[in-house]
């Protein structure tokens, strides 16, 4: 159990990381979870003021079921808790709750019934398996919110909320991570290709749940493949994130 704990330690620090490199930071008001394999419900979360790109291992608080961390006296911020502690509570298969204002996935955010469209192979990675929340309500200051937020997403693994940003869960963190960016990249194509000024060519229906079909085959394999290659990358560049 503390080897498993101490490696979600260092994929989760690493995910952070990741992050910070394809614009998934947001100044220091987004945050990442995981919740540990034991019970009760307690989950992995970065403090309040944290940078994406300073994440480390040894740092990240260990928030029970009331909010409080048990490895120290610092602070998620209560819109953090609201949002990950009732998603977690809700969906207990996913472990790993990634949410961030990245800059091409909120810009569909804000489009009137803006969508993620199967437009591009990456976009197809997502077919059928995101739900959107089109009523923003402000912050998540209230347990309820968080709640609202949690059951909007039913049993997606991705969920776009209007004016904000995105949520996206996995199993592991290798799954969450590897959703998290090829959903910018899908967004981030999508955006680039109606700024032409004409119309998207979607992928006909059968032909999108084929290539699904086809993803799911190895998606967890590929996933973890990602994640490693990225703790790689870090383990040369930047160590600290292990620490």
């Amino acid at each position: 159990m503390e080897s498993n704990f101490i490696e979600d330690r260092k994929d989760l620090a690493a995910a952070f990381r990741g992050a910070a490199m394809f614009s998934g930071q947001a100044g220091v008001c987004s945050h990442f979870s995981l919740r540990v394999r034991d019970e009760p419900l307690r989950f992995l979360l970065n403090p309040w003021g944290m940078y994406f790109s300073e994440a480390r291992a040894s740092e990240l608080m260990l928030i029970d079921a009331h909010g409080v961390d048990q490895l120290g006296a610092r602070d998620g911020g209560f819109a953090a808790f609201n949002i990950h502690g009732q998603i977690h509570a809700i969906h207990p298969a996913a472990r790993c709750v990634l949410h961030t204002h990245m800059p091409y996935a909120t810009a569909i955010t804000m489009l009137d019934n803006g969508r993620l469209e199967p437009a591009s192979q990456e976009a197809l990675r997502f077919y059928d398996d995101v739900a959107y929340d089109d009523s923003y309500h402000g912050l998540a200051h209230d347990p309820r919110e968080g709640e609202r937020i949690a059951r909007q997403m039913g049993d997606k693994h991705v969920l776009f909320l209007a004016h904000h940003g995105v949520i996206v869960v996995g199993a592991s963190v290798a799954q969450a991570f590897d959703r998290l960016y090829y959903l910018e990249r899908a967004a981030e194509l999508q955006v680039k290709a109606m700024s032409c000024n004409r119309p998207l060519r979607r992928v006909p229906h059968d032909i999108a749940e084929k290539t699904v079909q086809q993803f799911g085959r190895e998606r967890e394999h590929w996933a973890r493949l990602h994640l490693d290659a990225l703790r790689r990358k870090l383990d040369g560049e930047q160590p600290d994130y292990a620490r």
